[in-house]
């Protein structure tokens, strides 16, 4: 009898938010991928439990004890700690103890590489003042368990942020399918029933074999053979299988309105495969609380076949994306379901096509003495910056006579917008222009009061500048 027991950890929490980088934190991703983790496992029926499940502040000796209390502390309890890396590499890593042998590690870390991200190693690292002892005291402090740690990629590495905004959950459901075959439990894909129906395919992973698929399948190897026309028991790693109960029509496309509805069998992965996307966008755009889909349930597809796509650099901001493209910000934010005007390097952004600067968009302005950027902005109601981006200047320098188009898209917006200049702050800022330094936070969906010289600001369109 299979007697495995797991416990999720998800690295760091409340006032710890481990490694960092711009707007991301080590604490939300791996908060994301225990949940996803730990519903997996708990749909599997795995005896499961969990350390945090939301964003609190744990003390080493609460999480050691939240790692053993529940379970025991025996070489059966599999603590699964999920982690992000930091310091410029790029890839996933996985840490074992230095009492336990590598199989399952190299099974996860394999696992993790089949969904696409690079494998860096799987290791142990032992404690400088003692070698015969773990470095990590998750491992070292629960002497009895199989202890993990698990580094899904680099924080700090542009392609792995990427990756980790995008695919983390893909990644995780490897790490869900490795253990799974590691402690003997049937893999089932997200929310798959016991008899397969009309959706249903398997895809061969490495160490599969048709009687593996066929016993977790509930099915036979001769019937797995005659539905795929196979001549003999050889798969190939990425090979298709059809398995009974398989609809020729199952691919189907999104229809009009980008919609999919939730069939027996189906998953967050597989139709997020299907539709050229990944999990994460679709929990996302569906604002999903879990990865659990109910039969009829409606999945809008992101429609990224008409769209553009822009990932995020740094120092961009909405305005400034919509601003190039010719869009609105709240047509940017709409079509990727944005709550907030928040932006991370490496982020993907739809940018809606077809939408084009027209000839009224501006007005065309010619420079006379004494004037300036700031003066020309001011009297249009719109920024410096909106003014330089829209006639390619590369510096606030400008010539008597000089002919400037002067973007008028703001004049039809409830808010205008400010360029914070050096010495602002955000009290400042709210006096000149009669507001709450709490409205203004509100508005612009500001964590903090701090500014950087160059930010934008939206203030409400009714007061008078300044």
């Amino acid at each position: 009898m299979n007697d495995y027991r797991i416990v999720v950890d998800a690295g760091h929490g409340g006032s710890d938010p481990g490694a960092v980088s711009g707007n991301l934190k080590e604490k939300d991703l791996t908060l994301k991928a225990a949940n996803y983790m730990y519903d997996r496992f708990k749909e599997l029926g795995v005896p499961v439990a969990i350390t945090r499940s939301d964003d609190e502040s744990l003390t080493r000796a609460e999480r050691l004890r939240k790692m053993t209390n529940t379970f025991g502390n025996d070489s059966k309890v599999l603590v699964l700690s999920n982690h992000i890396n930091a310091g410029g590499g790029e890839g996933a890593e996985v840490v074992y103890p230095l009492r336990t042998s590598s199989a399952l590690p190299a099974m996860i870390l394999d696992a993790i590489g089949d969904k696409g991200q690079i494998k860096r190693k799987y290791y142990q690292r032992v404690l400088p003042e003692n070698p015969s002892k773990d470095y990590y005291y998750i491992m070292r402090e629960t002497p009895n368990t199989t202890a993990l740690l698990i580094e899904y990629g680099f924080i700090d590495n542009p392609k792995d942020q990427v990756k980790l905004q995008n695919d983390l959950l893909d990644y995780v459901e490897g790490v869900v399918e490795a253990v799974s075959n590691y402690i003997g439990v049937p893999y089932k894909k997200p929310n798959q029933t016991d008899s397969p129906t009309e959706a249903n395919t398997y895809t061969v992973k490495r160490g599969d074999s048709l009687y593996q698929i066929a016993r977790s399948y509930n099915t036979t190897v001769s019937e797995l053979k005659s539905l795929n026309n196979l001549t003999s028991d050889i798969l190939t790693i990425g090979q298709v299988l059809k398995l009974p109960g398989y609809n020729e029509n199952q691919n189907q496309t999104p229809t009009a309105s980008n919609e999919y509805i939730v069939k027996p069998g189906d998953s967050l992965y597989q139709i997020a495969k299907n539709y050229n996307t990944t999990t994460t966008d679709l929990i996302n755009y569906n604002n999903l609380p879990t990865t659990v889909l109910s039969v009829g349930q409606i999945i809008k597809i992101p429609n990224t076949t008409s769209n553009v796509t822009y990932t995020v650099k740094s120092g961009d901001t909405l305005y400034k994306i919509a601003n190039n493209y010719g869009v609105s910000v709240d047509s940017i934010k709409k079509i990727n379901n944005l709550t907030s005007n928040n932006l991370t390097i490496g982020m993907q952004l739809y940018i809606p096509e077809g939408t084009t600067i027209k000839e009224t968009d501006y007005i065309v302005y010619k420079v006379e003495p004494g004037d300036t950027l700031y003066k020309i902005a001011k009297k249009y109601n719109t920024s410096e910056e909106a003014i330089k981006e829209y006639n390619k200047l590369t510096s606030n320098i400008l010539k008597v006579d000089q002919v400037l188009q002067i973007p008028t898209e703001n004049s039809t917006n409830e808010n205008n917008v400010y360029t914070v200049r050096s010495g602002d702050t955000l009290y400042k800022i709210a006096n000149n222009y009669g507001v709450t330094v709490q409205e203004l936070m509100n508005l612009n969906n500001l964590a903090t009061t701090l500014l950087n010289i160059g930010d934008t600001i939206l203030i409400p369109k009714q007061i008078t500048d300044f």
